[in-house]
């Protein structure tokens, strides 16, 4: 059973902005794979929840006349793996988010509750970061874009505020155009897991395909929140590809990370993981931009 005080159909972006403005506890739901779980532990119990579902303009992916790519926040995760414009340009997001639980949840999540859930293990936050994604949030006050640097505030939390709703997200051309980029998600079983850690890199590679011209460095479940390890990222440019590459990332990420025990892993145990799987991240990242790997 669910305990759920009042729902609410709304009809398009700006009846939903005014539901959520009218009822200062309503919580929005759309796939409602993570809401419809809190209500059940408790956790919601007694909400009223305005449905986004069905919102056209909030669905889909298309790409801008400049070469940005739009996606809806209500696209559910298993379109965003099967579209066109990101197997072609982004594929590291489509195979990020083939990780989430199992088809019946992938057809149903969607890319937005992923990101506005603020959660630091959601598969889809460690590459937006990495693709500098900005999140497009429209409310009573109008329209306002939020780099994806500046989205996260804490576990769990956002700059979204409780009036405001989560209309696109952005990556600019300059972000994917010449990267290649893989993602690994480390989980005790093989599927239908939550990340004890992730990592995502994407690389741009020089002309002859040896040196890196620019590196980006992502993780989840490595701090309070996902995170870019820049000074990392930095210290790399110019670098040749090969195992001392693989060296400085993994060796790297251990000064700019903080994770923290839990009962899935403790913190020793993530830290090894930020090392090994960044030096696994960037190698096949390398191959996918059109590199060769040399030990």
């Amino acid at each position: 059973m669910y305990d759920i005080e009042k729902y609410y159909q709304a009809k398009d972006i700006d009846d939903a902005v005014r539901a959520l403005s009218a009822d200062p506890d309503a919580v929005v739901i759309s796939g409602g794979s993570d809401v419809l779980i809190k209500i059940r532990e408790g956790k919601l119990a007694g909400c009223s929840l305005v449905s986004i579902h069905g919102i056209r303009e909030l669905e889909g992916i298309s790409m801008e006349e400049d070469g940005t790519i739009v996606i809806g926040p209500a696209t559910t995760f298993s379109h965003i793996t099967n579209n066109k414009i990101i197997q072609e340009y982004i594929p590291i997001l489509g195979d990020a988010v083939d990780m989430v639980g199992g088809p019946q949840l992938r057809n149903i999540g969607t890319v937005g509750g992923n990101v506005c859930n603020g959660v630091t293990s959601a598969d889809s936050a460690s590459s937006l970061c990495c693709l500098d994604a900005i999140l497009v949030l429209t409310g009573p006050a109008g329209v306002r874009e939020v780099p994806i640097s500046e989205w996260y505030t804490g576990p769990g939390r956002t700059v979204r505020a409780h009036d405001e709703l989560l209309t696109s997200i952005k990556i600019k051309k300059e972000n994917y155009e010449g990267y290649g980029g893989h993602y690994i998600k480390y989980g005790k079983r093989g599927a239908m897991e939550i990340a004890t850690l992730g990592c995502a890199v994407t690389v741009k590679l020089s002309e002859d395909k040896k040196h890196i011209e620019d590196l980006r460095l992502g993780y989840g479940v490595a701090a309070p929140t996902p995170i870019r390890c820049r000074e990392t990222e930095q210290s790399v440019i110019g670098m040749e590809t090969g195992d001392a590459l693989a060296e400085k990332v993994g060796k790297g990420a251990l000064s700019e990370v903080s994770p923290r025990s839990s009962w899935r892993a403790s913190k020793e145990f993530r830290l090894q993981l930020v090392e090994e799987l960044g030096k696994r991240a960037v190698k096949q990242a390398v191959i996918n931009a059109g590199g060769e790997w040399d030990a």
